[in-house]
């Protein structure tokens, strides 16, 4: 009887997880965890990737370990990688990272712990006010993905977090993939903020022999598409005997891509593009917030061979 009732719980905090979540991202909003690595700029991550916040353990060094990688801890059983967020970052007075404090993480299935200063609150903003960072903080090997302001004027810049594994762990190879039976006049349009994610679907998108047109916002990415869809229309074509897919990334500058999928739904010009989400967000209800606002397919970052899979009958429908 108490495992029933256990189980029972359980599935009804899930549902009321996803309830509460799908409301948040159908509203074009998402919650920040704020935290600070010694120096007076203020960091941000999306706190649906944060599993745990705690007082940083003893931590076991390792040889061979990439510059930044601490070294790893056991976690309930699990042996994870801790990387200290300051060596990455690279900013003037990151000694005075004491690294006390340790943000469990979990990005594209991997489980690491990041090592910061301090952790301050968690923020909701809307992604309106989220920008692609310009001048100075743009140039920073693409680390900070996103700006924001909180009410009080302090800037927030974003960490673009698949990044920051890229240069500690390098990417990923892309293996052969089986080609796509597609026409050489059809394409497929993505979007992504992430740079280390659009090489990484772009490269998949060549070994499929797709042709692409991308997009870096949702914002951009929905101009983009009504764009095409209004040219077709004018041409007295139908937008998808041409474009066979849109893949759109969950987090991204100015509109997410829950808020994207909506709008492309209720567009009929759109009917009968299939729309795939491909997130590093990878959680059971994050699989729900993709299908309650109508994604076709929801694809975990990232997994070549499962993306291509995933892909490939749509693109040759």
């Amino acid at each position: 009887m108490s495992n029933s009732v256990s189980s029972s719980s359980e599935h009804q905090s899930l549902l009321d997880a996803v309830d509460a979540r799908t409301k948040l991202a159908g509203s074009n909003r998402m919650e920040l965890l704020l935290f600070g690595i010694g120096t007076p700029e203020i960091f941000a991550i999306n706190v649906f990737k944060v599993r745990e916040v705690t007082k940083t353990p003893p931590i076991t060094l390792t040889p061979n370990m990439p510059e930044g990688v601490e070294g790893v801890i056991s976690l309930r059983g699990n042996i994870i990688p801790v990387l200290k967020l300051a060596h990455f970052l690279d900013r003037d007075g990151i000694a005075d990272c004491s690294g006390s404090t340790m943000m469990v993480t979990e990005y594209s299935r991997r489980t690491q712990g990041f090592l910061v200063d301090s952790v301050d609150r968690i923020v909701r903003v809307d992604w309106e006010s989220v920008r692609a960072p310009e001048g100075l903080m743009a140039r920073s090997d693409g680390l900070v993905t996103a700006m924001t302001e909180l009410p009080e004027g302090h800037l927030v810049s974003i960490l673009d977090v698949e990044q920051i594994l890229a240069t500690a762990f390098g990417e990923g190879t892309i293996p052969e993939l089986e080609p796509a039976d597609v026409d050489a006049t059809t394409f497929l349009f993505f979007v992504d903020d992430s740079s280390v994610a659009r090489r990484e679907i772009g490269a998949v998108m060549d070994k499929l022999g797709v042709r692409t047109q991308l997009a870096t916002n949702g914002n951009e990415a929905l101009n983009r598409l009504q764009g095409l869809a209004t040219q077709a229309e004018r041409d007295g074509e139908r937008l998808g005997d041409t474009l066979r897919v849109i893949l759109v990334d969950a987090e991204m500058p100015e509109m997410d891509g829950y808020v994207l999928t909506r709008h492309l739904k209720s567009d009929r010009r759109f009917d009968g593009i299939p729309i795939v989400m491909h997130s590093s967000l990878s959680s059971d209800a994050n699989r729900a917030m993709g299908a309650a606002v109508g994604v076709d397919a929801y694809v975990a970052k990232f997994n070549p061979e499962i993306l291509a899979d995933t892909l490939r009958p749509l693109l040759s429908r």
